[in-house]
């Protein structure tokens, strides 16, 4: 496995394969990789002959508030883990071999990045589709992978796959979480023991809403209160947003008649946390 810093020798490596006619994946990554992304890896590995993992804290996704400076990064531990896991070429550039000192030009997918963590993150979502745009020119694999945690980022790059003509198809892979149901983040390790204790409420508070739909409970606003209720027992959670919408555009519903996306973002002391799921009703 190689690690190549610069876009002309991504280029060359994927021209070679291309050539020589291998199939070839895309997991795009910021690194402080954990299990959730290995399993991106594997799941590539074993659907293609050749991976590519890309490790990019990328700037133009975090606000002037967030966490871009102490954001987690362990390039030396994350080789270890994509060899493992049967990556092929890692592609870890720097902020200036990706972006020129101008300002640069901006992939924005508008309706779907109004609500959710889009309305919590101005911006943000255009720093992740400008980014992964660049990706896909840089390396043009058949597949790419993303992990379902990151709902809304799915759906948006899904949706700029389509309307830009990206050849290119998009996975969609489950969330991997601990034995105690935590979805696995790079942002755990932030977390004191008591924070980290204290964060399985997220998926606590989304067992109690699945379990209502399950009963029966069809009323959106109802499902909000029971998640509302069940974080309030957490005196370190603070609420960032609760949301049920149509799992495919996204937007707010009443009530349940079509898949739902059921997500949150929950602080636990000074750290965002998110979690969800998909309802198929």
């Amino acid at each position: 496995m190689n690690t190549v810093k610069t876009i002309e020798e991504a280029r060359h490596q994927v021209k070679v394969w291309k050539k020589e006619g291998y199939s070839i994946a895309l997991v795009p990554t910021m690194g402080s990789l954990h299990d959730g992304h290995e399993s991106l890896i594997k799941r590539a590995a074993k659907e293609n002959e050749k991976v590519v993992v890309s490790i990019f804290v990328n700037p133009i996704q975090f606000g002037p508030n967030e966490d871009l400076a102490s954001y987690p990064r362990n390039l030396t531990k994350d080789k270890l883990l994509c060899e493992s896991a049967g990556a092929n070429l890692i592609f870890a550039p720097e902020a200036s071999e990706m972006y020129q000192k101008e300002v640069p030009t901006n992939v924005s997918v508008q309706e779907l990045a109004v609500g959710l963590c889009g309305a919590k993150r101005p911006g943000h979502f255009d720093g992740v589709c400008t980014v992964v745009s660049k990706l896909f020119n840089i390396i043009p694999a058949d597949k790419a992978y993303f992990g379902e945690k990151d709902a809304q980022q799915l759906a948006i790059i899904k949706r700029m796959v389509r309307d830009l003509n990206f050849d290119i198809e998009i996975i969609g892979c489950p969330i991997v979480r601990e034995e105690d149901g935590l979805a696995k983040s790079s942002r755990n390790v932030y977390l004191s023991s008591k924070e980290r204790e204290a964060a399985l409420i997220l998926n606590k508070s989304l067992t109690k809403a699945r379990q209502a739909l399950s009963d029966g409970e069809k009323s959106t606003e109802t499902l909000k209160k029971i998640i509302i209720q069940q974080l309030k027992t957490e005196t370190l959670a603070k609420i960032d947003y609760i949301d049920v919408v149509d799992a495919a555009s996204l937007t707010a519903i009443e009530f349940v008649r079509k898949p739902i996306l059921v997500a949150i973002a929950v602080y636990i002391g000074k750290t965002r946390l998110i979690d969800n799921f998909i309802y198929e009703s």
